[in-house]
């Protein structure tokens, strides 16, 4: 049976896409959660790791940096691949490699080196599942309601933050940390591969089955959208990636620091840890809103909007405010907007440069997204022994988030690539025939 038509317009080929795709959306939800795992589970690992290697707490938290860099100088080298061969034969590839990567901390001995060494061969082998391959095969699929799909999509990693802590826990405290690091890696792994292998199919694939069936000559998938000297040129995407760098250093920095900017606002440690789990609570919400909003509305003006109301969480934590219900309103804007960040920049890529060459596209963003997430840190660090506290921060915070939301909001309208889509791959089904 042949599923309805890829870009039916009107809420009728909006429910056949999802009548006939919402599978592909729920492995690369669980693909997504599966490249957040470790991450998720780190801080669980530093106390046990410590303790039978008298480590210091920076040679633990090296780890992630050491990843991130190296996730961030292959990101769009692995776009091209992406662009090339499709989403589906990297991600299952990239999923066992990652399983292998993870179980290998099982084999830690006490070296350092050792130890950074697994974290740049984790950061090279989970760059294949990072959100470039999940992204670039949903936004392919859907038109539509792209928006709300590419927001259950990218929840993905919500559900690592919310499973892993108390699961990697029990593993750690009944069965030792060796054993956890196996456990979580293959305990993922595994059933990420099989949704994967039963549901993670592109436009790509879709193309080779019609060519396989004879319903389209055998010709290379060609999508609409900007050729990559194009896009270098285009002055939407770099807005795009300028400000997406700028609330990147500011939030990420602000969301590492935030812990002790509460603290210091006279907020006790066991209301600052609640209140940051409320801040991720409303991540979740943010995703799916924004993304029916995304679908409903110019992109560009929910985005802007989105983005530079960050400053009003910046503005409210500014000189130590000690109002409990304008702290909890600083953490519930900051989590919303939080999770909407890589959403916000998938969309717009991809409403933007189009998606025949998204994977180097986006693949750069995220590249640029990575190294402000290692920039921002560091620089709120900065400012607070520069200055003694965090006030310089939260200025140049709600500044620089307002600004970057009125450049979003700024845009100009995007072009309409859907109009150029070949109607016979659009009638094609997701899988391919065996």
């Amino acid at each position: 049976m042949n599923p309805p038509a890829a870009n039916q317009p009107g809420d009728a080929g909006a429910s056949a896409q999802w009548r006939a795709h919402w599978p592909l959306v729920l492995a690369s939800a669980v693909g997504f959660s599966y490249f957040s795992v470790m991450l998720s589970g780190m801080g669980l690992f530093m106390e046990p790791l410590g303790r039978e290697f008298h480590w210091s707490r920076t040679l633990l938290s090296s780890g992630a940096s050491i990843a991130t860099i190296t996730t961030a100088v292959l990101s769009p080298f692995f776009g091209i691949l992406i662009d090339r061969y499709g989403s589906r034969r990297l991600a299952l590839v990239g999923t066992m490699l990652t399983m292998a990567a993870i179980s290998a901390f099982a084999f830690v001995s006490g070296s350092p080196l050792q130890w950074m060494v697994l974290w740049f061969v984790f950061g090279a082998m989970s760059v294949s599942i990072k959100s470039t391959v999940w992204t670039a095969a949903v936004l392919g699929i859907f038109t539509g309601t792209r928006g709300f799909a590419l927001g259950l999509t990218l929840a993905g990693t919500a559900i690592s933050q919310t499973l892993v802590p108390p699961l990697g826990n029990f593993l750690i405290t009944h069965y030792g940390w060796r054993t956890a690091y196996v456990s979580l890696g293959i305990g993922w792994g595994v059933p990420t591969l099989i949704l994967c292998t039963l549901f993670f199919y592109d436009a790509h694939d879709r193309a080779r089955a019609a060519v396989a069936r004879g319903e389209a000559p055998q010709t290379a998938t060609v999508l609409p959208g900007l050729t990559v000297p194009q896009a270098w040129r285009d002055w939407a995407l770099w807005r795009v990636g300028i400000s997406n760098f700028v609330v990147m250093v500011l939030t990420i920095g602000l969301a590492i620091h935030l812990f002790p900017i509460l603290t210091a606002a006279g907020v006790s440690r066991g209301t600052a840890a609640w209140l940051t789990s409320l801040g991720g609570i409303a991540g979740i919400a943010g995703k799916l809103i924004t993304g029916a909003l995304l679908d409903r509305f110019r992109p560009n003006w929910i985005g802007g909007v989105t983005l530079g109301a960050t400053a009003l969480t910046f503005l409210l934590l500014i000189n130590g405010v000690r109002s409990p219900p304008l702290i909890v309103c600083a953490m519930l804007v900051n989590g919303y907007a939080a999770g909407t960040k890589t959403q916000i920049t998938g969309y717009l890529t991809a409403s933007y440069g189009g998606m025949r060459n998204f994977g180097v596209i986006y693949g750069t963003m995220a590249a640029l997204m990575a190294a402000a997430s290692g920039m921002g840190p560091l620089v709120a660090g900065a400012v607070y022994d520069r200055f003694g506290g965090y006030g310089p921060f939260l200025v140049g915070g709600a500044i620089g988030c307002a600004l970057c939301g009125l450049l979003i909001i700024s845009l100009p309208r995007y072009p309409r690539w859907e109009a150029d889509i070949d109607e016979t791959l659009a009638e094609t089904p997701a899988v391919p025939a065996v």
